[in-house]
């Protein structure tokens, strides 16, 4: 290995699943030492829960992970999963098992809280409606449920803000992950008061909303972490905005991350204002927006599909008529928390293979059917799709989107682009420099690009039809769950 050419950062994604860090070499862009450990996830039907102490001993494992070249930092950013409740005690310890994004049991308060202040207010004032994946959701579930938890609650965050909490020991978050919780006002940029009466919430609670170019604390000095102590913590964001600071995204190009969740983003100099509940209004990690469909079903839904059918997960066949709609965890794009998967078209000569393809079909369509609500009007229509995430790199995943969206693909060559984009945004911090400056000097969204194809329109008016005549159905599930 190479030495490093300038000083080197840590770049941190905390996701549902486990904790990546990076060491970076700022000049560079270089990965000079990795690390990595998983995280447990908990819970039946619509409940997702993880403690977060097991985050904490993540992330310290997978700094240990990157030996000597992590102690040599000069500055580090923690990236981690949105939405997530963390409530915490007066010593700063859980009071419970965190509430993950994908925790859908906040519907009913979900459709109270969206009633009461009514979707085009919330839409026009946090530019999102607070689903069950938002915070603010969370918190009123644990207030009707368990209310001697949220009695004890000293202290409400985020999951990037627990981490670098216990880092820096100051409480902080920043704009793009406050804007995902429901209780930050995308239109003032602060915290809505009457959002948080009606909420139940005290705002001596929450963290401070540092500034993007602005330090969050520096790193205290731990017993086994092997960071220097006394070097800067950056402010740190949400997975999504941080993977728009890993590519270095410019306004109007489309990325569709391919994982757990499947998402569709771009960034945008207008705030986004969606009252259908589609897009959310998010604020990205700079000063900018970045406005984001979520599906909750993605690579895992369909991986549960070819494990069904005994198949690998790129065997999939052309052909047939079949229609999947994976919802096997609930849906948020279309709203449907409490849905169920969905097969029609059955035949005689349907085989598995065409089965599976109907499962990505299925999953890409939610995420290109909110592409044009996603992008701004002025968004040239033939700027290639980025596609990240883990499901980028598989065949299968890569060929649907582009025989159903009709754009050209690509796919950057750079890997763990959360935990790359929260490497630029320490350097950023470190050497004074904009993020998304850092990235493209890193050339991280190079790679190899595939031409459009024609669309697949009747595979398109196929799922389209079946959504839409399924309507009764899938309500029918809704009011079971």
């Amino acid at each position: 290995m190479t030495a490093p050419e300038g000083p080197l950062v840590v770049g941190v994604d905390s996701s549902t699943q486990s904790t990546k860090a990076l060491v970076v070499d700022c000049a560079t862009g270089d990965v000079v030492a990795r690390g990595q450990s998983p995280h447990t996830v908990t819970g039946t039907g619509g409940a997702r829960e993880s403690d977060p102490e097991q985050w904490w001993q993540a992330l310290s494992e997978a700094l240990q992970q990157c030996g000597a070249a992590a102690g040599r930092a000069k500055a580090i950013a923690v990236g981690g999963q949105q939405h997530g409740l963390v409530t915490l005690d007066t010593a700063g310890r859980p009071v419970r098992p965190a509430m993950l994004w994908n925790d859908v049991r906040s519907a009913p308060q979900s459709e109270r809280l969206i009633g009461q202040l009514g979707a085009d207010t919330w839409a026009e004032r946090t530019g999102s409606l607070p689903g069950p994946a938002m915070t603010v959701t969370k918190w009123a579930w644990l207030l009707e449920n368990e209310p001697d938890a949220a009695r004890a609650t000293a202290a409400v965050r985020l999951p990037h803000d627990y981490l670098t909490e216990r880092l820096t020991g100051r409480g902080t978050t920043d704009r793009g992950d406050a804007s995902g919780t429901g209780w930050w006002a995308t239109r003032t940029q602060a915290y809505d008061e009457e959002i948080l009466r009606l909420a139940g919430l005290s705002p001596a609670l929450l963290p401070e909303v540092v500034d993007p170019s602005k330090a969050a604390g520096s790193v205290r000095r731990v017993p086994g972490l092997p960071l220097a102590p006394g070097i800067a913590v950056a402010p740190g964001t949400g997975d999504n905005a941080a993977a728009a600071l890993g590519l270095g995204l410019r306004p109007g190009r489309p990325v569709l991350s391919l994982g757990t969740s499947g998402t569709v983003y771009a960034v945008s100099q207008r705030r986004p204002v969606d009252p259908s509940g589609t897009v959310s209004g998010f604020a990205d990690a700079r000063g900018d927006w970045l406005p984001l469909a979520c599906t909750l079903n993605c690579t895992l839904a369909v991986d549960r599909i070819a494990a069904l059918l005994h198949l690998d997960r790129d065997a999939v066949e052309p052909g047939g008529d079949s229609v999947m709609l994976p919802f096997l965890g609930g849906e948020r794009t279309p709203h449907l928390p409490h849905a169920a998967g969905l097969l029609y078209g059955l035949r005689h000569d349907t085989t598995g293979g065409q089965l599976l393809q109907a499962a990505y079909d299925g999953a890409v369509y939610a995420l290109l059917d909110a592409l044009d609500r996603v992008l701004d009007e002025d968004a040239a229509p033939d700027e290639p799709l980025l596609l990240i995430g883990g499901g980028a790199q598989g065949t299968a995943w890569r060929e649907t989107v582009r025989r159903l969206s009709g754009r050209p693909v690509k796919v950057p060559l750079a890997k763990e682009l959360v935990a790359i984009g929260a490497a630029a945004q320490a350097a950023g911090l470190l050497l004074g420099e904009d993020p998304i400056a850092v990235a493209r000097r890193w050339d991280t969204a190079r790679g190899p690009r595939y031409a459009p194809l024609p669309p697949d329109e009747p595979a398109l008016q196929r799922i389209s039809t079946t959504l839409s005549d399924a309507g009764s159905l899938l309500r029918r599930e809704e009011h079971r769950g």
